[in-house]
């Protein structure tokens, strides 16, 4: 996920420090307002000002690994920061999918984590990106979750919805004409979460969708993986110029995300029968 949510590997770009907590004394603006409030209130603007510094979309590139046999087109391939999978081609004008929110293990660390679930267009094989979708954050301490979007380079990660759950359905799409792009993420758990933007951006390759499940990027590089169980993507689709279809309809990556030294951190399982359905599994950090 290196779109500005992948500029994380792309290259060095200058990171908004993440502003204070303040929790110390002094006049409330808000006289109504009690104090735990505002410290919660201060400490989630807090999280959310750390996520503007974020690089998602943009993964690392990938290690070619192994044809699969009797599954055509499908290689595995490793990753410091995506697992999941992605379709290469030309001319992709549509990816979606759906999930469930996972349940976040952040157990009270104080350790910064953090893991970004989206479906999109380029990032595979170009230096552009256009997706959408959820993100957890062990920040702190404290769980956040939240739905956004992002056009990489043209933008930050763009936070939407910041009620988002555990166990929230969600679908999530990115939809092209000409150079238009319609990212929606629609929450029908807490639809304040929902939304649905057009942006124009007329730079994008437009040569691969993917599914994958992330390990954001800030300054120094790829940020530990927040522990998720398992994050299941289904009905899967795609189009690619005038053909709709599933991920197994296209040329398919499955990608593995590994730490540099080759250690498994978070596994793909193969397709379902149908071509369109699979999920990822939180190993380690």
């Amino acid at each position: 996920m290196e779109r500005r949510l992948r500029r994380i590997l792309l290259s060095a770009f200058a990171v908004l420090p993440a502003f204070g907590l303040f929790i110390g004394a002094g006049a409330v603006a808000n006289a109504s307002a009690s104090p735990a409030a505002t410290s919660g209130a201060q400490a989630r603007a807090t999280a959310v000002a750390y996520i503007k510094t974020l690089k998602v979309g943009f993964h690392s590139h990938p290690t070619a690994g192994h044809a699969r046999t009797g599954v055509s087109g499908l290689t595995q391939v490793t990753s410091t920061n995506w697992s999941g999978y992605a379709d290469t081609g030309s001319a992709f004008s549509a990816v979606s999918a759906t999930w469930t929110e996972p349940t976040p293990s952040c157990s009270g660390s104080r350790t910064t984590s953090l893991a970004a679930f989206w479906v999109g267009i380029d990032g595979y094989s170009s230096s552009s990106v256009e997706q959408d979708g959820t993100l957890i954050e062990c920040y702190r301490g404290s769980t956040y979750q939240y739905t956004w979007w992002e056009i990489y380079p043209e933008n930050d990660i763009q936070v939407v919805g910041e009620s988002l759950a555990a166990g929230d359905a969600i679908t999530a799409s990115v939809t092209r004409s000409g150079t238009s792009y319609t990212l929606k993420v629609t929450d029908s758990t807490h639809t304040a979460n929902s939304f649905s933007t057009t942006q124009t951006y007329a730079s994008a390759a437009n040569s691969s969708a993917e599914w994958i499940a992330e390990a954001p990027s800030g300054s120094s590089g790829v940020e530990p993986l927040a522990k998720f169980s398992t994050w299941t993507s289904a009905n899967s689709d795609v189009t690619e110029g005038s053909t709709s279809g599933v991920i197994s309809s296209f040329t398919d990556d499955e990608i593995t995300m590994d730490t540099s030294s080759g250690a498994t951190e978070a596994q793909p399982s193969a397709l379902n029968s149908s071509g369109n359905s699979f999920s990822v599994t939180w190993v380690r950090s």
